[in-house]
């Protein structure tokens, strides 16, 4: 059997990834010593006799590596926990690959539920997340192929590659009654996680930054730029998690104890045997401005913490929608091969001890962004087209679309009318398409750019503007 070498880290990512990171944490310092074993010699001896047996006696020959390999995964399949995981030492070896300052791939935080590859989040600006993907969406088949069976490390070595290739996935989404399918470019994916701009509102600075994950550079990454913002001289700051998969618990506890002080903890480990141990920061003074945090439900595991934190021990006020819900930390262990196990060890508790597993954070003020952000790619075949009197899934999300690209319908229920009819033929004269009314594969590809453009648009980000607002009148109060 293989022996243990090296303790790698804390981890409270959400899952794998495909061009994400999954692998994060501390230092790996302390780690409880392991408890004595209740497998017994016979049970060890039952096991390697076994292997033995089906390696002398099976009709054809074995691979050894791949029976070892797939012993250990049934071990990690029957805890039955998406966020325990093991790769091989190919897989291992490929997935530090994205670990680096960049990596090719679609840019996209995975993990698996109930034996199906789902998303916890697309990495802003990523492929990914250009093509639409969205949070819980199933990933069905990748390339022709049936992720059926796959382990996770196995469905994201499928889905990553080089630069500039082509992944088509199949995809079923939550409330859409028929599959979607994506082709996806993948680019290189950078890995820097926090982004600051300054909004003048009502005479006021108002400061803002959106983290997307937690990586090693992170609580440098954001010290830089929260420097930046209040030499400038900032009245409030918002930060935005929206979309942020999680990453290293050591990471997110720092920008926390920037933001928080030690009145509370900024969040509590605890173990199996119920100890807690909370987690302070040595921050006394407490910021001179008001903070606004940003969620939604692709805010999973460390951008959790750090939304718990603001509101629990800071008192500030969380807009948006209610986050993912991944309540456990992962410990990740190199083994003698260089193959990687990663194992829920603890559970994570808010500030005054709540468990979010599977529950989530409720937003002070909820706020859903407009119809047309969570409209659905337009499956638009050659030499087929949406046209007049047709009714279908397809239209409602090309009638939401039009709407957030300024062409409103008038109507969003599916039903191609005259004023459907109208709306394509002003969108298709307003981008230089042939005015026919009809959507055909040209008009979709331009409406979902549009649509891209206008979702891009800060003015059209409701759960920001509302952030905005709320931020204004922490201000005056």
């Amino acid at each position: 059997m293989v022996a243990l070498l090296m303790i790698v880290s804390f981890l409270v990512g959400a899952g794998g990834t495909y061009g994400a990171m999954a692998w994060f944490g501390g230092d790996g310092r302390d780690v409880p010593a392991a408890a004595p074993s209740k497998a017994t010699d016979a049970d060890i001896q039952k096991i390697e006799s076994l292997y033995h047996f089906i390696d002398k006696n099976y009709y054809k020959k074995v691979d050894d590596d791949k029976l070892l390999n797939g012993a250990i995964q049934g071990m990690i399949e029957a805890l039955n926990d998406p966020f325990s995981s093991y790769m091989d030492p190919k897989s291992a070896s490929a997935f530090t690959e994205s670990l680096s300052s960049s990596f090719q791939g679609i840019g996209a935080e995975v993990q698996q539920v109930n034996g199906i590859v789902t998303v916890v989040s697309p990495i802003k600006g990523s492929p990914a997340e250009k093509a639409g993907l969205r949070p819980h969406d199933q990933i069905l088949k990748v390339d022709g192929k049936s992720l059926e069976g796959k382990s996770l490390s196995e469905a994201v070595s499928m889905i990553k590659g080089k630069k500039g290739t082509v992944v088509h996935l199949v995809v079923k989404r939550p409330g859409v009654s028929h599959l979607l399918e994506f082709n996806i470019t993948r680019d290189e994916i950078p890995l820097a996680t926090v982004h600051s701009k300054m909004f003048d509102k009502s005479g006021k600075h108002l400061g803002y930054i959106e983290i997307t994950s937690f990586n090693e550079k992170t609580d440098k990454e954001f010290d830089a730029a929260l420097y930046k913002l209040e030499k400038q001289g900032i009245d409030g700051l918002i930060i935005d998690v929206r979309g942020n998969p999680g990453g290293y618990l050591d990471k997110v506890q720092n920008i926390a104890g920037r933001l928080v002080t030690s009145a509370k903890p900024i969040v509590q480990i605890e173990d199996r045997n119920g100890k807690k141990r909370p987690i302070y920061t040595d921050n006394k003074r407490k910021k001179p401005y008001p903070i606004v945090g940003l969620i939604d439900g692709g805010s999973a595991s460390a951008s959790e913490i750090l939304a718990a934190a603001l509101h629990e021990a800071g008192g500030y006020p969380l807009v948006g929608e209610k986050t993912f819900g991944k309540g456990t930390v992962q410990q990740g262990v190199t083994l003698s091969d260089k193959s990687e196990l990663k194992l829920t060890m603890f559970k994570w508790l808010t500030p005054d001890g709540h468990w979010i597993h599977k529950k989530g954070i409720q937003p002070t003020v909820k706020v859903k962004e407009p119809d047309y952000f969570y409209a659905a790619p337009l499956v638009v075949d050659k030499g087929k087209a949406l046209t007049f009197d047709m009714n279908n899934a397809e239209i409602a999300n090309a009638q939401k679309m039009l709407k957030g690209a300024g062409f409103n319908p008038g109507r969003t229920d599916g039903y191609f009318d005259e004023g459907t009819v109208t709306a394509v033929k002003a969108f298709q004269k307003a981008n230089g398409l042939s005015v026919t009314g009809k959507i055909d594969a040209p008009t979709a590809t331009k409406l979902e750019e549009k649509l891209m453009d206008a979702v891009k648009n800060p003015k059209n980000d409701l759960q920001l503007q509302t952030a905005l607002r709320v931020l204004l009148k922490e201000i005056k109060s």
